[in-house]
């Protein structure tokens, strides 16, 4: 989607992906600033790791407490840092690593799209998974003010580190571990459980039934229909996938490394082609 992208805003760039150990993550991005890079997305394991290894944090990674895009920036003429789309190449001195947090954002977008959720103000939500992304959805689920927030994940010890975090941070948030005995407006698997065809359901069927959820949202995008898709409309819940989540945390770094609106349209057909082949 990225390369698409850059292709419709005319950009002398290239998106390129590269595997990096965690224990070569550090070296990884200063190897990227070194070779003035734009700018770097990272995915799990990185988020977190990458909070202590760039030189600044903008507000949306030091709210949300994770950083999946990073802009290398340098001193301009007046000593301001300017971000080195926006610097002749021959840009020299220090350069920063500025990490940043689109994916927040883009979850909540992603909601009110897919299922015209306007306002999330209020609603009841089972979280599935609170490690890496869940820990940024149940985070900002509570900034958004959601009524009740229930946490589910495979080890009770993240589950109560981010119900802590939530009370802490969000002293008004309802939240609690286990699952709901009522009916919820909304369940989201954050979990990577539905990427393989054999994989277990990201619940448990004892204790919870999909016949309580009135939507669900899987951030599985790659099948398109999850088994959890599957059941949850045979159940008469509206689902989706994580396409557009991707999608929206995609075209926000963009505009962040390049300063333009990101071609939406045209990284959704990318995703679509290279994802489904349609």
């Amino acid at each position: 989607m990225h390369n698409a992208a850059i292709a419709a805003l005319g950009l002398n760039w290239r998106y390129l992906a590269f595997d990096a150990h965690p224990d070569h993550l550090r070296a990884a991005i200063e190897g990227a600033k070194a070779m003035k890079f734009i700018g770097l997305n990272l995915t799990v394991p990185h988020k977190l790791l990458a909070l202590e290894m760039v030189d600044a944090l903008d507000a949306s990674a030091e709210s949300w407490g994770a950083v999946n895009t990073i802009r290398f920036e340098a001193r301009d003429a007046r000593g301001e840092w300017q971000p080195l789309a926006r610097l002749p190449d021959e840009a020299s001195g220090e350069i920063l690593a500025r990490g940043f947090n689109t994916d927040a954002d883009a979850i909540v977008r992603a909601l009110r799209e897919d299922f015209d959720l306007q306002l999330l103000r209020g609603a009841g939500v089972l979280l599935l998974g609170a490690g890496g992304a869940g820990r940024v959805a149940g985070l900002k689920f509570a900034g958004e003010g959601v009524g009740s927030l229930f946490l589910v994940n495979r080890t009770m010890n993240k589950a109560e580190a981010l119900a802590a975090e939530i009370r802490r941070r969000f002293p008004r948030q309802e939240v609690s571990i286990g699952y709901p005995k009522t009916e919820v407006d909304l369940v989201i698997n954050a979990t990577s459980l539905g990427l393989r065809s054999d994989d277990p359901p990201p619940f448990d069927e004892r204790q919870f039934s999909l016949s309580q959820a009135r939507h669900v949202y899987d951030m599985v995008y790659r099948p398109a229909e999850t088994a959890l898709l599957h059941a949850a409309r045979a159940a008469g819940c509206r689902a989706a996938n994580g396409l557009s989540m991707l999608l929206y945390q995609g075209a926000a770094a963009l505009k962040i490394w390049s300063g333009k609106p990101a071609p939406e349209t045209v990284m959704r057909r990318a995703l679509e082609h290279n994802l489904y082949g349609t």
